[in-house]
């Protein structure tokens, strides 16, 4: 019978807590955990998950270690103590949101130790993440995606195999960034149903049953934007603003431009300039609302 691995996981954050239960619940194995703070680890203490003292202490014990991390430099750093603490053969599964080109150096600095890697970015909302129902995203060679894709399924409802290490990034900077251009034009429509007489959740309703339907309108519009609702400690303007980054990162590289998306970017950057940093990012339906995005005339 094969040996059931052992699951270190690193990052016990907004998606991290969360994705780390449901491993910790649902694995057969042990399920090692770190995080620097003592909260995110206490949060934990009614499952089976077992604190790791370290990186490297959790590193010499796990066969499989998942990180969920704010971004790549974070990723980086990590890795290279994994590197340093790790058997051959171990794998690393990143579930962060990272340069393309970050992803892929470590997949080579961890392949030259004889690390297995995945980049898995994860998508969909925190709520998905407390159910299991996230969507990820994986770059992998096939071997290695056959090896975590058990894993995965203890978070995800869907996950889809992009290709070779990278893949992953791709495909959730893509997916990213229609979310967050999606948002910017709900937020400028949804103003405008109001200030024409219309309430929010009638638009919603309305529009919902026609061809600008979207996840955006059906969760983030209904769930945050109609009743203004946007709490601390979830997805904000300033993590927005780093992935949106990426995107024009890899955009630079292949020598494209993207005006669309640059003017969704400028919402977030006033946001953050507007001190909403930490509050949900749909919040940038206040800078509609208020007329912060306004041109001034020359």
């Amino acid at each position: 019978m094969a040996k059931t691995e052992t699951i270190g996981f690193i990052g016990l954050g907004v998606m991290g807590g969360p994705m780390s239960r449901n491993m910790a619940v649902k694995h057969p194995g042990r399920v090692l955990v770190f995080d620097l703070s003592e909260e995110a680890l206490a949060a934990l203490s009614d499952t089976k998950a077992e604190r790791a003292a370290s990186v490297e202490a959790l590193t010499a014990e796990a066969d499989v270690i998942f990180l969920s991390l704010p971004g790549g430099a974070q990723v980086e750093t990590v890795a290279g103590l994994i590197a340093d603490a790790a058997a051959p053969g171990t794998a690393v599964v990143d579930l962060s949101t990272t340069p393309v080109a970050t992803a892929r150096k470590v997949g080579e600095a961890l392949a030259a130790k004889e690390i297995a890697f995945a980049d898995a970015p994860v998508a969909r909302t925190r709520e998905a993440a407390q159910k299991g129902a996230l969507s990820i995203m994986v770059g992998a060679t096939e071997e290695v995606y056959a090896r975590i894709r058990p894993m995965l399924d203890y978070v995800a409802t869907d996950v889809t195999h992009g290709g070779a290490v990278g893949a992953g990034q791709v495909l959730k900077l893509v997916n990213n960034m229609l979310v967050f251009a999606n948002t910017v034009a709900l937020s400028e429509m949804m103003v405008l149903g109001e200030k024409a007489g219309v309430d929010a959740e009638t638009l919603l309703d309305a529009v919902s049953k026609g061809s600008g339907d979207s996840f955006v309108l059906r969760n983030h519009g209904r769930k945050a934007m109609a009743p203004r609702e946007f709490p601390a400690k979830a997805f904000s303007p300033a993590y927005a603003v780093k992935d949106i980054g990426y995107v024009f990162e890899l955009a630079g590289q292949l020598g494209l431009d993207l005006p669309a998306a640059e003017t969704a970017r400028s919402y977030y950057a006033r946001a953050v300039e507007r001190g909403f940093g930490d509050r949900y990012f749909p919040c940038v339906i206040q800078l509609v609302e208020d007329g912060s995005m306004s041109v001034e005339p020359a």
